[in-house]
């Protein structure tokens, strides 16, 4: 069965973006000028999986409303003549089909992914953190559908991180897919057959460095087995736990486990350094923006930066 829609779990409190994200969900902080789950919707739409679903809390009706029509914005741009401006947040509106659910409590990110198994059904589906900003020119998401046409199952992208990292990560063990029998041997990301995963090992305890990063494409199975995982780590229904579960029954089950090793470029928006570094790196790469800004980074770092300013 193809899979032919996303689900976005939105619902965190952003706590590490306080006091920003007081009054604005975290998912709608700027990413130079566009909110960073717009990003996350755009890969998605690209990728082929135009009915999204949000799951969202109480505090998140702007980002339910930044994918709605403006009539009046629209109309006051129209007025003006202001026809860049216009296209742009109507793109945003048509990217796809947008649809939410509440997560009722902060339960984990397996009870968010339970939350959208009406709205799934029993069919495939691709979950997409927002935290997790993958560059529009590295084709991860469409690799994930690739694996999972060809081999089945479920797929989740995998990056190797420094061994002092793996505690902040679901980590796998895994084995090699011979080349022969994986999709696509040319492409850059290596696929591996998942056998095991630990929701953020102890470093001397993690059985690799292979971590799991904000994409999957999960089979309906997962719902069935959320209902039945207990809270874990940190008191939540962890998906990790759960996919575990998938993994350790694959072979019982016929739907096997697989990971893409992605390689390329990812913007951990979730932290607050790597967020700065988002913004700056895209700016700098827009037509628009980089020819002015950055000149400007590399003059201010020829100057010592900040212990410049301080000097004055």
């Amino acid at each position: 069965m193809p899979v032919t829609k996303a689900v976005i779990p939105a619902a965190g409190q952003g706590t590490r973006f306080l006091p920003a994200t007081k009054s604005v969900p975290k998912e709608m902080l700027p990413v130079v000028d566009r909110p960073a789950i717009e990003y996350v919707v755009e890969e998605a739409s690209a990728a082929g999986l135009r009915d999204v679903l949000l799951v969202t809390s109480r505090t998140k009706k702007a980002i339910e409303d930044h994918f709605d029509r403006e009539l009046d914005l629209e109309a006051a741009l129209e007025r003006k003549g202001d026809t860049h401006r216009l296209e742009r947040i109507r793109a945003s509106a048509a990217l796809a089909d947008v649809h939410s659910v509440r997560q009722q409590s902060p339960r984990g990110l397996g009870h968010a992914v339970l939350c959208a198994a009406s709205h799934v059904g029993d069919e495939p589906f691709a979950v997409l953190l927002g935290d997790d900003l993958i560059d529009a020119r590295d084709p991860l998401l469409e690799r994930m559908l690739a694996v999972r046409d060809q081999l089945g199952g479920t797929v989740i992208a995998l990056m190797d991180v420094p061994e002092e990292m793996v505690s902040l990560y679901g980590i796998a063990t895994v084995d090699d897919v011979p080349a022969t029998s994986g999709p696509d041997p040319a492409s850059p990301y290596r696929t591996v057959r998942v056998r095991d995963l630990v929701e953020k090992p102890a470093a001397d305890t993690a059985p690799s460095t292979l971590a799991i990063i904000g994409r999957y494409v999960i089979s309906p199975r997962v719902f069935s087995v959320l209902r039945d995982t207990p809270p874990g780590r940190g008191g939540e229904i962890q998906l990790t736990d759960a996919l575990r579960t998938l993994a350790q029954l694959s072979d019982e089950a016929g739907e096997p486990v697989h990971g893409v090793v992605f390689s390329g470029r990812r913007y951990d928006t979730g932290d607050r350094v790597d967020y700065l570094k988002a913004v700056i790196r895209l700016a700098c790469e827009r037509a628009d923006l980089g020819v002015e800004l950055y000149p400007w980074l590399e003059e201010y770092v020829a100057a010592g930066g900040p212990k410049a300013e301080r000097a004055v």
